[in-house]
């Protein structure tokens, strides 16, 4: 009986009870985490945005300068290399276009 105690102390593994324990924690913290991370995207997808609208505006400004004319469309600036085709929408699905020489996300 004595040996058997002893093998069963010398066991160093974890219990069904801890093992539980630790899923039950890690599911709390991911349910009080993804909402928040769900939150962040609008602001994240709206900051890009913009940002990638300050890339155009800057584009149509090197645009004027070569040229002497601001672009008539968001085209202009693709056919002469100055953005890329997939740069002409924001990832939130807005459409940038070229309204009085500035870029404007609609």
């Amino acid at each position: 009986m004595k040996q058997l105690l002893v093998k069963l102390r010398q066991n160093k593994a974890f219990t069904l009870i801890e093992m539980l324990l630790v899923l039950l924690i890690i599911s709390v913290l991911l349910i009080l985490i993804i909402p928040n991370i769900a939150k962040q995207s609008d602001y994240i997808q709206q900051t890009g945005c913009k940002a990638q609208i300050r890339l155009v505006d800057s584009q149509i400004e090197a645009y004027t300068l070569k040229f002497n004319h601001k672009p008539d469309s968001i085209d202009n600036l693709v056919s002469e290399g100055y953005i890329k085709e997939n740069q002409k929408n924001c990832k939130s699905g807005e459409t940038i276009t070229i309204r009085n020489g500035e870029a404007v996300a609609s």
